[in-house]
C-alpha cells in the first residue's frame, strides 16, 4: 500500500521550528498568568493584614514596631 509523499528534511525542520515557537508563546502566556495569580494572592494577603490592622485600632507604624519586636525575640530564641 502506497503512503503519501514523505516530508523533506526542510519541511520537518520548519514544522519543528513552528512547534517550538508556538510552545514558547504558550510558555510566556502561562508565565504571565502565573504572575497575575501571584499578584492576586499577594493582594488578598495584604487585604487580610489591612483588615487586622483596622480591627486592632493600631496605626500601621505601631503594627510594624510590634512585628519588628516579635522578629527580634524570635531570632534571639533561635540562637
Amino acid at each position: 500500500m502506497a503512503r503519501g509523499q514523505r516530508k523533506t528534511i526542510e519541511e520537518k525542520i520548519a514544522a519543528k521550528e513552528e512547534l517550538i515557537e508556538a510552545l514558547a508563546t504558550r510558555m510566556e502566556s502561562e508565565k504571565r498568568e502565573l504572575e497575575e495569580l501571584y499578584q492576586e494572592k499577594r493582594k488578598k494577603e495584604l487585604e487580610v493584614v489591612s483588615d487586622i490592622i483596622t480591627e486592632s485600632g493600631l496605626e500601621p507604624d505601631e503594627v510594624a514596631e510590634v512585628l519588628q519586636q516579635y522578629l527580634e525575640r524570635r531570632e534571639e530564641a533561635a540562637s
